[in-house]
């Protein structure tokens, strides 16, 4: 080896930038000609533009006994124009570089399309094809209720969806379509065909009542002309939207074991029904949630998981079911995780124990700030993309929020004390009004269940 002296040369080590202020994005609002509402949000250097078409077809405007039809129309739209097969279809956006999904869920049908800006104008031309002129062939139709009736056994044996099922059935009346399977039964399902399909498009979808989200670099765009030359050509009448059902339930406290012999876990799925994000206390209940079972030092997970090694994880959260402008709308306040078996009786236990000491000693000074550092601090980094932006702001439509609330959500979460969160949290998951779902094996859990009085329990077969 050589004895001469090794030299390095260090680089100067890079100093932060000055911090910048940072505020969820505003959109410019506009309507076209054809009665459609867009949104378009100016975002430079996004060079990947996402558009997100949110359609007034909510899953309680499906015809009776056709559970299911909404997300069988969703899925059709991809499959076939009057000018291209499905074959073709899916050739012609794969070479725009574009993706494009849809999905329906209580609120409405929600399309997606992700696409580089360079190729924005065709994809949005296709985007509109499959809007103003869908095939819903037979052939394909049929081939899609056969995927779906496929898909039920599956969801049928997965835990968390099987728990899912069963809260929404015990909390709300038969007569609400959220107390059924969003996306229909196997009964339901199977009477789907073509006809069906088409009914429920034409009786629904119409650019009157669909807002248009479009977010990406849109330097060098003639947004209004690529516009006018694709979904500005969608025709149809001026209905009004539709009227948003009043959502009851029944939160009286009990336990509902979904009987699964031989499991080794049991999946915990604790809830009841709370207002939507038009409720002044949403920021302060997101705040209180987070505190209890938000993230891995949560209450929650800091006993269940790091103290007694029940589970891997255990999550509080609030997901709004239908929202309306009157603020009647409604949202899931749950609790969910899994625990092995044995445990399942002292799980459950120590969980009520977190309940009820956060109503008897509220929050942490501590815990607040890191809730809010957690949750407003990261937001940058969350909305990095043009599709999560795009997303958010088709939320907000959805459930009639204004074009600004998630950034006034944002400066309420900061400003919201621990005292409020405490209230909030402890309104949202009083530990007498709380509907337990358990799906694991009711020889072994019933009784430790049964035994520590947290209300009536019912066994059911999984």
């Amino acid at each position: 080896m050589s004895d001469a002296a090794v030299t390095m040369e260090f680089h100067p080590q890079p100093t932060p930038g000055t911090a910048r202020p940072w505020a969820f994005p505003a959109p410019d609002r506009g309507t076209l000609d054809n009665g459609l509402t867009v949104l378009r949000c100016h975002r430079p250097g996004q060079q990947v533009v996402a558009v997100e078409i949110s359609l007034d077809a909510p899953l309680d405007a499906e015809p009776e006994g056709l559970d299911g039809v909404a997300t069988i129309m969703a899925r059709a739209l991809s499959e076939g124009t009057d000018k291209h097969s499905a074959e073709e279809f899916a050739a012609e956006l794969e070479r725009c570089g574009a993706t494009l999904d849809a999905h329906a869920d209580h609120p409405g049908v929600r399309v997606s399309l992700e696409v580089p800006v360079s190729r924005l104008h065709k994809a949005l031309g296709l985007l509109s094809e499959a809007l103003i002129a869908p095939a819903f062939e037979a052939g394909e139709v049929e081939r899609l209720v056969r995927n779906r009736l496929d898909e039920i056994p599956h969801e049928t044996a997965n835990p968390g969806r099987r728990a899912a099922k069963q809260l929404s059935k015990e909390l709300f009346p038969a007569s609400l379509r959220v107390s059924r399977p969003r996306q229909g039964t196997e009964e339901t399902v199977a009477r789907i065909d073509a006809a069906a399909v088409r009914a429920f498009y034409e009786a629904h979808v119409r650019p009157a009542t669909a807002t248009a989200v479009i977010v990406g670099d849109l330097t060098d765009i003639d947004l209004d002309a690529v516009l006018g030359d694709t979904l500005g050509a969608w025709t149809g009448d001026k209905a009004d939207p539709r009227p948003v059902p009043t959502i009851t339930a029944d939160d009286t406290g009990r336990v509902v074991i979904v009987d699964r012999p031989g499991a080794v876990q049991t999946q915990l799925l604790i809830g009841r029904v709370g207002g939507d994000r038009h409720d002044r206390v949403w920021p302060a209940q997101v705040l209180g949630t987070y505190c209890l079972g938000g993230t891995l030092t949560s209450r929650l997970d800091r006993v269940l998981r790091e103290e007694k090694g029940y589970t891997y994880g255990v999550r509080a959260f609030g997901q709004v079911l239908r929202s309306a402008p009157d603020g009647s709308g409604a949202s899931m306040l749950a609790i969910s995780g899994s625990v092995d078996t044995p445990n399942t009786g002292p799980a459950l236990e120590d969980l009520w124990k977190v309940l009820r000491t956060l109503a008897a000693e509220g929050l942490t000074d501590a815990e607040r700030d890191v809730a809010v550092q957690n949750l407003v601090g990261v937001a940058p980094l969350k909305y990095e993309t043009a599709a999560s932006v795009a997303a958010t702001l088709a939320d907000q439509v959805e459930q009639h929020l204004p074009d600004d609330y998630q950034a006034q959500m944002y400066v309420r979460l900061a400003e919201t004390g621990t005292v409020e969160a405490t209230a909030a949290v402890v309104n949202a998951f009083p530990v007498d009004r709380l509907v337990t779902v358990l799906v694991g094996d009711a020889s072994q859990i019933e009784e430790p269940v049964k035994a520590l009085g947290i209300g009536e329990v019912r066994v059911v077969t999984g």
